[in-house]
């Protein structure tokens, strides 16, 4: 069991409380105010560009020619988006309908229930059930609880912290986490190809079977009186190599392509897969890590399963490979492992947060 005294209010609490109006910390800047509308108008907007859609059974197909041709269009996207919906991916749409009626189930709880996986962020201790706490020097706050938790290798979990009800959890959870593990090869292996490397190049680099690290975040935003004012998740980029996103049918991720934000499509028996940090990194650029943010409603409740896939912090250094860099396109990044970059990230957050405002 996991302790927390917590610092903030569990944001279901808040919206269960019957509240009319939301507290000033998740009230975000003039500046975010005015792109976020009504999400669910946005979804059913066919104008404009669309996230794309990688069917991967040709990945599988018996013609060459139809397997680079997936391949050309995985490569695209990841170079023009950093984000895709993928679907016949090879996990099955039975598991994937277990493994969200198993969140849900622990979402249902009550609180004091979900208490008792608590988190304790003060200690450093980021697994289990949460709330964000303030991350800049605004003390902006975000409209969603969590559940955060190292799923694969089997050996690096702590399953002393998952949840015990609903009783499957752990073993569909795990089933989802041994089949995303193959999927993250299957794309990596491409993205390689894609940058004219050796199949096997990208998962290489960032750790390989042994040590690339899945982490599940369960997002859990409940409804919002005043959607216009809040975010679920602010705009960030993902420092993974790669991340796998299931959610329940209910709209709010939106990616910033060319200037404006776009709300994804919600494609049934589909993962929407990112391009992270640690790609656009090695990929010097070519391959896209992209801005995303999570916008909320107040008629219904989203919940989404983001699953990182991170190399290990200390070990593996980040940098261009040196295949992707020319007198004509030098390196993009300096040299850090995964946890200095992280650190960076949020030492740039904390100082963007703390410069003046800008004038017109």
């Amino acid at each position: 069991m996991v302790t927390s005294s917590f610092l903030v209010p569990r944001v279901e609490s808040l919206a269960s409380s019957g509240i009319q109006s939301i507290p000033k910390e998740y009230i975000r800047s003039q500046e975010e105010l005015t792109s976020i509308r009504d999400v669910f108008e946005e979804e059913k907007s066919v104008e404009g560009p669309q996230v794309p859609t990688i069917d991967l059974k040709e990945m599988e197909s018996e013609d060459k020619a139809v397997r680079e041709k997936c391949r050309e269009e995985l490569v695209k996207a990841s170079k023009e988006w950093g984000v895709m919906h993928l679907v016949n991916h090879g996990i099955s749409d039975d598991l994937i309908d277990r493994v969200k009626k198993a969140g849900q189930a622990f979402f249902d709880l009550p609180i004091e229930e979900k208490e008792k996986h608590a988190n304790d962020q003060a200690s450093g201790n980021v697994q289990g059930y949460g709330s964000k706490l303030a991350n800049n020097a605004s003390g902006q706050l975000e409209w969603e609880d969590y559940f955060f938790h190292l799923i694969f290798p089997e050996d690096k979990r702590d399953l002393s912290i998952w949840p015990k009800t609903p009783s499957d959890y752990t073993k569909v959870t795990s089933e989802y986490a041994r089949l995303l593990r193959i999927l993250a090869s299957k794309i990596l292996s491409a993205l390689s190809l894609g940058l004219g490397l050796e199949e096997g190049r990208l998962e290489k680099e960032v750790g390989g079977m042994e040590e690339l690290l899945l982490q599940m975040k369960i997002n859990y935003y409940p409804r919002c009186p005043q959607p216009e004012l809040a975010l679920g998740v602010e705009a960030h980029t993902d420092i993974s190599a790669l991340t796998f996103i299931l959610h329940n049918m209910v709209p709010g991720l939106q990616l910033f392509y060319e200037g404006k934000w776009v709300t994804a499509k919600c494609v049934p028996n589909s993962i929407i897969m990112h391009i992270g940090d640690t790609v656009e990194i090695l990929s010097n650029g070519k391959y896209k890590s992209i801005l995303h943010r999570g916008v909320v409603n107040k008629e219904k409740v989203r919940i989404s399963w983001a699953v990182f896939c991170e190399p290990p912090k200390e070990k593996i250094i980040l940098k261009p490979l040196e295949e992707t860099v020319t007198e004509a396109e030098p390196p993009l990044f300096p040299p850090r492992t995964f946890a200095q970059h992280l650190a960076h990230k949020l030492f740039r957050k904390t100082q963007d947060s703390l410069a003046p405002p800008k004038s017109d």
